[in-house]
């Protein structure tokens, strides 16, 4: 896997991914950016609810759960002083389908944190990340 990152400027940069993609990161306007673009920090954090959200889908779909939507909701609070790490990271999955068997969503909630998801098993090694989640039923009165 590999990724470049070319200097736009002040403190804006533009990342490509080794598949071609690009994204335009971007400083606060106390740092200097212009808000073009999500922070690097918040990119870390997207990486994280993309790959997490990835497993906890293909887990519920393999297991023959009806999911019609699946938003994770990802608060994080960082060190007071450099290097401003992450020290807490919560997730908040909110899991829309018909019938949704809790006892599944639990499950792949917990197989991505603990097997599945490369960022969340990466980052756990020095941040605490926590988890829940809330299940709406799309069809309530049926």
């Amino acid at each position: 896997m590999r990724t470049r990152i070319r200097w736009k400027g002040n403190v804006s940069f533009l990342a490509e991914s080794g598949s071609g993609h690009q994204v335009l990161m971007d400083g606060a306007p106390e740092a200097g950016g212009q808000n073009q673009g999500p922070r690097p920090m918040e990119m870390i954090l997207m990486g994280l609810g993309g790959c997490t959200t990835f497993d906890v889908i293909f887990i519920l779909k393999k297991a023959r759960q009806d999911v019609t939507d699946c938003v994770v909701e990802i608060e994080a609070q960082r060190a007071e002083t450099d290097p401003k790490v992450f020290t807490q990271i919560h997730l908040h999955f909110i899991l829309t389908g018909n019938r949704l068997n809790r006892h599944q969503v639990e499950r792949a909630i917990n197989l991505s944190a603990e097997k599945y998801c490369s960022a969340s098993i990466m980052l756990k090694t020095t941040v605490n990340i926590t988890h829940d989640y809330e299940v709406i039923d799309s069809q309530p009165n049926e």
